[in-house]
């Protein structure tokens, strides 16, 4: 899928190398995670990424990758590139267009630079939607609305996905055009598939690159994107372009590289209304929970129809029922019993399968519901709270296994498995079982002793 791309980080989404939060022409991408592993607390944004895009690793522990100017390495990337020909050629690629496209290509160690440079540390759900849906970027997609309407009712009326949100994706993903990303794809993507770490997902990518330049949509000089791949106005990659990308404007191409961004818009609809899209309903609605409210039920899997939701006292943020033709909905707490509460439904499943990061989500979903002309969040944020840094994530998935709460994984990636043990912890220690990994709930689990006796060390 689309994101599910570089598909998968959590709910700690490393941030990469974004412009200020507050300017309206860089671009929002969070790390997608991974569908074992889902996201509910933090945000990583990672600059340049296209949808289905693979998880970045933090670069502690990585080896260097040698400079583009010395001689050995670039030796060892053309030694790669005579070996990757006769596996694209085997997955149907022509002699003529490989070597066309591949002649003269050369190792880019910028690419890898910014591959291993992402920080470890991460952003709060509540400083990425100040961003997300900041006034700027809000203004600048109403205008960008008004200026395309005539083509985005065309394509609303085509595919069946409200025009907010592919407009909402649309400046999240390359602030309506301002940053589609120069470095050219395939040269990207041969020196991330040579480099090894990811090798076989982008070595995947580069024959679907490939496969783009020979069916004659674009031509090699013009494929540029992100250093990580994704293209366009929509940052697609390549594997999503090949199943999701469509010639709206009718002249035999599927071009999301042009100035006109008909084809790219229309691509983006297309992939919504094929991952389940239901025209003109919310992805979410903001609500309100009751004194007494049992945390437990706030989980995707807990699915009930607003009725029943209103009947355990949870209505929206002026006190109404949410009204049951949305379908059933699960209570969402991206950052827990002290942040702004969601009920959500089929359409934030639908955007997710774009970005699997929570924050992604809820950006999207949110700035499309303020073009339109909806509301800011009303509910208040854990603002004295910091985001965790890796080290304290993992840190505290040893704490919560050792004291006997399994997270399954020590990987640094708050999603489901450490969810539910933070939730464990919580019932077994009287506290509101939200599910939130904060620092605060590290800092207890510091003072823990093992079932032993002996006192958890504070270091890893």
């Amino acid at each position: 899928m689309q994101w599910r791309f570089l598909t998968m980080v959590t709910c700690a989404w490393v941030f990469g190398q974004m412009a200020s939060a507050n300017a309206p022409d860089s671009s929002l991408r969070p790390v997608a995670r991974p569908t074992a592993e889902n996201a509910t607390v933090q945000v990583a944004s990672a600059a340049g990424l296209g949808h289905v895009r693979p998880v970045l690793r933090p670069s502690e522990g990585i080896k260097t990758v040698p400079s583009p100017t010395l001689t050995a390495g670039n030796l060892g990337f053309q030694h790669w590139i005579s070996g990757f020909r006769s596996r694209a050629l085997s997955a149907g690629i022509q002699a003529s267009v490989f070597d066309a496209a591949l002649t003269g290509v050369k190792y880019n160690a910028d690419v890898i630079q910014k591959d291993r440079n992402q920080s470890e540390f991460t952003k709060t759900i509540w400083d990425y939607l100040d961003s997300a849906a900041s006034d700027a970027r809000i203004r600048n997609g109403k205008a960008a609305l008004n200026t395309h309407r005539k083509k985005l009712e065309a394509i609303e009326r085509r595919y069946g996905v409200d025009k907010e949100v592919v407009v909402a994706i649309w400046g999240l993903e390359s602030a309506y055009g301002g940053y589609r990303g120069n470095t050219p794809t395939i040269e990207a993507l041969a020196t991330l598939a040579y480099d090894g770490r990811r090798g076989e997902f982008f070595e995947e990518q580069l024959i679907a690159a490939l496969k783009i330049l020979q069916n004659g949509d674009v031509s090699a000089r013009n494929m540029t994107g992100s250093w990580a791949g994704a293209m366009g106005h929509t940052q697609f990659i390549p594997t999503s372009y090949l199943n999701f990308a469509v010639d709206f404007t009718g002249d035999g191409k599927r071009n999301i590289w042009s100035d006109d961004p008909s084809d790219a818009l229309a691509s983006t609809a297309a992939y919504l209304a094929k991952s389940g899209w239901q025209k003109g309903k919310p992805w979410g609605v903001e609500v309100r929970l009751p004194k007494g409210f049992d945390y437990l039920l706030a989980n995707r899997d807990t699915l009930k129809r607003p009725s029943d939701w209103a009947k355990l006292g949870i209505k929206d943020v002026n006190g109404r029922a949410v009204p049951n033709n949305h379908g059933k909905g699960s209570i969402l707490l991206p950052a827990g019993s002290n942040g702004a509460a969601f009920m959500i439904f089929n359409n934030f499943d639908a955007i997710e399968t774009y970005n699997t990061a929570d924050a992604y989500v809820i950006g999207v979903g949110h700035l499309a519901d303020r073009i339109d002309g909806g509301p800011a969040i009303k509910g208040t944020w854990p603002r004295q709270d910091r985001a965790l840094t890796l080290k304290e994530r993992t840190e505290l998935q040893k704490r919560l296994t050792r004291s006997g709460f399994d997270t399954v994984k020590i990987d640094g990636k708050i999603g489901p498995l450490t969810i539910n043990a933070v939730r464990d912890y919580q019932v077994a220690k009287g506290m509101t079982p939200d599910g939130y990994a904060s620092l605060t709930l590290l800092k207890t689990l510091r003072k823990e002793k093992r079932g032993s006796g002996g006192v958890v060390s504070d270091t890893n």
